[in-house]
């Protein structure tokens, strides 16, 4: 069987002499959406901080399109097609949009301009207030902006920390299908996610981690249909 396109395979590790992750394994193939899920401290952020560099793990690999790239800052791991989005602080408040839209392509050398359109595309709203202060919009609009940055980079791989964090239902919905959007374009999205029910509604794959560990691998629906998921999980 052919190899996920990335994958953090039984890593372990954490801050100081603790380790938060115990053998966790993480993957998510070309353009599919994997969702990690599980209760508040099971180590889901830490797992996506750990795939992303920057946490260094006493255990395990991480592999992008095969490579090794355990020993890779996230630096280096950007430049190979990475992009991470954090949960806050993922925007730059006093520039404007468009500003914030071409930091996300510090790395690149060719023209930028239709990787801006399809940000704009992607994200309507953007483009109407592409001249405003990017701290002036609302939750919602400042996520777009933080995902619409990290698509500048033109990543292989999309990571977001809980994008629909403190957002509205109808803001989350909206979030979630501009995330199917962007996956069906080739980009592998690995989110952690609080919602649990909705991430799982669009994952190809999820991940429920309790004490940094695997407690269920399957496909959002088949984990949506586990009654055990359900109960323990999902609020029944």
């Amino acid at each position: 069987m052919a190899e996920p396109f990335l994958i953090g395979e039984a890593m372990t590790g954490g801050y100081g002499a603790v380790n938060i992750l115990n053998d966790c394994t993480i993957s998510v193939d070309k353009g599919q959406i994997a969702v990690i899920v599980g209760p508040n401290g099971a180590g889901k952020s830490t797992a996506m901080k750990a795939v992303f560099g920057m946490l260094n793990l006493r255990g395990g690999k991480v592999r992008l399109n095969g490579e090794d790239i355990t020993a890779l800052s996230p630096q280096a791991r950007v430049a190979k097609g990475m992009a991470f989005v954090p949960q806050t602080h993922n925007i730059f408040t006093s520039m404007t949009v468009e500003e914030n839209l071409e930091m996300g392509a510090f790395l690149r050398r060719d023209d930028i301009r239709q990787t801006m359109e399809q940000v704009y595309h992607l994200f309507p709203i953007l483009r109407d207030k592409r001249r405003q202060a990017a701290g002036e919009l609302s939750g919602g609009q400042r996520q777009q902006v933080a995902v619409g940055r990290a698509l500048m980079t033109q990543p292989q791989v999309l990571m977001l920390d809980e994008p629909t964090a403190g957002v509205s239902p109808i803001v989350m919905d909206e979030l979630f299908d501009r995330i199917i959007e962007v996956a069906r374009t080739g980009i592998s999205i690995l989110m952690v996610e609080q919602n649990a029910r909705q991430a799982l509604e669009i994952a190809d794959r999820g991940y429920v981690l309790v004490q940094g560990a695997n407690r269920y691998t399957d496909t959002g629906k088949a984990l949506l249909a586990d009654p055990d998921v359900r109960r323990t999980f999902l609020g029944g």
